[in-house]
């Protein structure tokens, strides 16, 4: 039901829209289980989140629950905070892992990635992965390998040849 049918406050119907934008204009969200940080610890987080073109927002399960388009229902339990952007995701969840390895805490839950939900785990799995600018970079490697390869290849012809004709050339100056 949309907050506008239920007769609330414009505040709410205000929240409501803007959480719907938040969501709408994130490439990812992931939803985390926020209980036991103090506000230093979760500034810390977030600075850490913000270098990285992220944010994290602390949402009301119920209004979360209205904003995202599938039935997530079993991860809304509990305080919930998301975690959420349009930079590199993997990023991201390298520095929700190094801070969750050393601080114990925030426990994530699931979230979204362009749209497709995705476990706690394959977050873990996201923190794996090397970035975009090493994949980039693992990539074109891949496709200038047989380029070189050809060239190296041709060079090696062309060396030969030059090293046919020199035997040659030294050979009629040795007849001659």
């Amino acid at each position: 039901m949309k907050p506008e049918e239920k007769g609330l406050r414009p505040e709410k119907v205000a929240e409501a829209a803007e959480l719907d934008e938040r969501v709408s204009g994130a490439l990812y969200m992931i939803l985390a289980d926020y209980n036991g940080m103090d506000m230093p610890m979760t500034t810390e987080l977030k600075d850490s989140l913000r270098k990285n073109g992220a944010s994290y927002n602390v949402v009301k399960n119920r209004m979360l629950n209205r904003a995202l388009p599938s039935d997530v229902s079993e991860l809304l339990k509990g305080q919930t905070a998301m975690i959420y952007g349009e930079g590199d995701v993997v990023e991201v969840a390298k520095v929700i892992k190094k801070f969750t390895a050393s601080n114990k805490k925030p426990l994530v839950k699931g979230g979204f990635v362009e749209g497709k939900a995705v476990t706690a785990e394959d977050v873990v799995e996201l923190a794996k992965l090397p970035s975009k600018d090493v994949l980039r970079a693992m990539l074109l490697g891949t496709l200038q390998a047989p380029c070189s390869q050809l060239v190296g290849v041709l060079d090696q012809k062309v060396a030969s040849l030059v090293y046919v004709l020199s035997a040659v050339k030294d050979k009629k100056e040795q007849e001659a």
